[in-house]
């Protein structure tokens, strides 16, 4: 490999004390499409179905089926897409897999029954999960050190940014008779527009200089990063190149820990998002339209809890963000689940507090497993992590109207609690901390 790597660079220095610049902000811009259209996706079925059941008679077994289809998708799309990224490169599986969103989302819009809707919610849901290893490792992969976790945490505020445009839009179309087809279509949208915009992103130079193409990992790191660097700006990863080597190594901890943390925030949080009407419509609301309403509420509130996680982050560290986000937003669940009866202003203010202070956790759910393991593996651990928490959510999502109708609405909400708790003690004990450190080093096993 005939490369003039220069002389005199601190290792590292170039792409991790680089200064935030115009290609890293179209970078995050571009990646955090994915993000949104997951969160628009998963956030308009919601409304949609309040059309959707009475339209095709459906039964409760089929409302749960529909709402877990695109979470069963996630899974196997981060399952097997994750790895696949890691073998040939971030850059094709970037536009490919939104390419696959916007020919689901327009058949949406012709299907006349519920089989039809839970298949294409189910290949869009693949699409998704492969969606997210790819635009997190890039984004991890160039960010600069002091910015990386606000870049690709804030990836995860877009999918709220998503879900609240969802329920907005949503509401505004479920006025007309067949506004569910609208309400599923309107998603090729933003897809047509992130596909286009993503043709200008390089491959990774993180991802090249781990498959020996010293050569074009150097070009784009000058034309992206800073025109001076060097290849020493690029540590020398020699880690294992596949998961099961990696967690034979010693990741595997780290794997246990993501997997449960992510899983414990995602349950709760994606079966409110699938049945928030219906869900605050059971909470004594006076009308289906309040219940549609607050829903566009309650997703303002989880975007502003992003924003505020984003902020503090690397001020307070990634253990308190998520510690404490997880005990204080289980503390908003456990009054729901005592004073389901209270007043309007009392639940909107529950689900206020829960849905805020779940934003630490939700950042972290890419901050974390982008900084834990190593480039070679990155897209694909990341890939699992991911498919492991949408089991637990698709199940969640699941038996949510199960547990509804079966076990009441407290019920309910008591074991949403159990669960956020159950999520604060895992990362009260596993949860490590990466404030200040490189990518390279927090990606590192302690010795």
């Amino acid at each position: 490999m005939n490369v003039d790597t220069g002389h005199g660079a601190t290792t590292g220095s170039s792409l991790e004390n680089a200064r935030l610049n115009s290609f890293h902000v179209k970078l995050a811009a571009f990646s955090s499409g994915g993000p949104f259209l997951d969160g628009y996706i998963l956030s308009i079925i919601g409304i949609a179905l309040v059309q959707i059941e009475p339209k095709f008679g459906m039964s409760t077994l089929w409302t749960g089926l529909i709402g877990a289809s695109a979470l069963v998708g996630v899974f196997i799309g981060g399952a097997v897409f994750g790895a696949v990224t890691d073998r040939i490169g971030r850059k094709l599986m970037y536009t490919i897999d939104l390419i696959a969103i916007i020919v689901c989302s327009v058949l949406q819009f012709f299907v006349t029954n519920e089989v039809e809707l839970f298949v294409l919610r189910l290949l869009i849901g693949i699409a998704v999960g492969a969606d997210y290893p790819i635009a997190t490792s890039l984004v991890a992969e160039f960010a600069p050190k002091a910015w990386r976790a606000r870049l690709v945490g804030g990836l995860n505020a877009m999918w709220f940014v998503g879900a609240t445009v969802a329920a907005f839009v949503g509401y505004a179309l479920l006025q007309l008779d067949d506004g569910w087809k609208w309400m599923l279509l309107s998603s090729a949208v933003p897809a047509v527009l992130i596909v286009i915009a993503r043709t200008s992103i390089p491959e990774s130079p993180r991802w090249l200089m781990s498959k020996g193409r010293g050569d074009e990992a150097l070009a784009i790191l000058r034309s992206t990063v800073d025109e001076n660097a060097t290849l020493d700006d690029l540590p020398d990863e020699e880690r294992p190149s596949t998961l099961s080597a990696v967690i034979r190594t010693g990741y595997l901890r780290r794997v246990v820990f993501i997997s449960v943390f992510w899983t414990a925030t995602v349950v709760t949080l994606f079966a409110i998002y699938s049945f928030g009407p219906q869900i605050l419509a059971l909470f004594s609301l006076d009308s289906g339209d309040q219940a549609n309403l607050g829903y566009g509420l309650i997703n303002v509130f989880f975007l502003v809890g992003n924003i505020v996680a984003l902020l503090l982050v690397d001020r307070m560290g990634r253990r308190p963000i998520l510690i404490g986000g997880f005990v204080l937003s289980a503390a908003g669940l456990l009054y729901l689940a005592i004073k389901p009866d209270s007043a309007l202003w009392m639940i909107a203010l529950a689900f206020a507090f829960y849905a805020i202070f779940n934003g630490g956790p939700s950042i972290l759910e890419w901050i974390y497993p982008n900084e834990l393991f190593p480039t070679e593996i990155r897209a694909t651990a990341v890939g699992l992590c991911t498919g492991i928490s949408r089991i637990g959510a698709a199940i969640g999502t699941f038996a949510t109207p199960w547990s509804l109708a079966e076990l009441g609405l407290s019920t309910t909400m008591y074991i949403a609690t159990a669960i956020a708790l159950a999520g604060a003690l895992v990362s009260w004990f596993m949860a490590p901390e990466t404030k200040n450190q490189s990518l390279h080093e927090a990606s590192s096993l302690p010795a």
